[in-house]
């Protein structure tokens, strides 16, 4: 019972960091600097409030901790660049392929299996995927959908080496990563034309900061010690079925009946997979 208890916890924790994740994009929107302003500061004030909650990180050298932080760190970095260089849709669904890597990667280096539920859930969300991004997909530079596929890859990476720290504190490697992205992204600027500081770009960035990356490592570093890399990288993919919803309440964009459609399925196959994963979990073992 307990660790069911904990695989739902974990499943919920995941669902909620893949929530906070996607509010980054009406954020940003608010915010007229370079994208790798945004990163640079974003990943400071978040690196800030992750040393609140460590207080005293410990930092031992292991390969997951610093191959982890260095993953993340490369995939924002990555996923900013594709940003700039393709369109965003194509960014999106692109680094979302994720979980077929984590599945893969998870089998070879953790010794996870995917399981049937996974294989399942991974047609029903490509199939919802295309639905949403379809009238959006096309286009883009080749560069920029070849950087969106790495960062997909490198995302997958860092889902597998956090949870080789299941046993321990994975919340130091999302603190590397952002030491890294600050000091890549807050160095950048110095050569770029000074940003324009508005009272809204200050407020936009302190809460992209604290809650949409802040926040969600907490959850994420809780999460990925309760549910498998290719589960977790799974539910992550709801991140951008959120992303109209955002728009909507706060912009009055109503999304298009396709585009329902398409995050309902998704949302639906995670949840399902999710739930079979967990119980899977918590079944006692065969005896041989």
């Amino acid at each position: 019972m307990a660790d069911k208890r904990s695989g739902t916890l974990g499943v919920l924790a995941m669902a909620g960091t893949a929530v906070l994740w996607s509010i980054a994009g009406l954020f940003i929107k608010v915010i007229d600097w370079h994208p790798l302003t945004i990163a640079g500061f974003r990943s400071l004030i978040a690196g800030s409030v992750i040393l609140l909650c460590l207080k005293r990180p410990r930092f031992h050298g292991s390969f997951p901790q610093i191959a982890a932080g260095v993953a993340n760190a490369v995939t924002m970095l990555l996923f900013v660049a594709a940003n700039k260089a393709t369109t965003s849709a194509n960014a999106i669904i692109l680094q979302y392929v994720g979980p077929i890597f984590t599945a893969f990667i998870g089998a070879l280096l953790l010794k996870e299996r995917v399981r049937r539920e996974h294989v399942v859930a991974f047609l029903f969300v490509a199939g919802g995927m295309a639905a949403m991004f379809m009238d959006k997909l096309g286009g883009g530079g080749m560069i920029g959908n070849i950087l969106a596929v790495l960062s997909g890859l490198t995302f997958s990476f860092y889902f597998v080496f956090m949870r080789m720290q299941k046993d321990g504190s994975p919340l130091e490697s999302i603190l590397l990563s952002h030491a890294i992205t600050a000091a890549v992204g807050i160095g950048a600027t110095l050569f770029l034309p000074a940003p324009h500081v508005t009272w809204g770009a200050v407020g936009a960035i302190a809460a992209l900061g604290i809650v949409q990356v802040g926040l969600s490592a907490v959850l994420f570093a809780y999460a990925i010690k309760r549910v498998s890399a290719v589960s977790a990288n799974l539910i992550a993919v709801i991140e951008p079925v959120f992303n109209p919803v955002w728009v909507f309440l706060a912009l009055g964009e109503a999304p298009s009946a396709r585009a329902l459609a398409g995050g309902a399925v998704i949302i639906v196959a995670v949840t399902a997979a999710s739930m079979i994963s967990a119980r899977r979990a918590a079944s006692p073992a065969p005896v041989r």
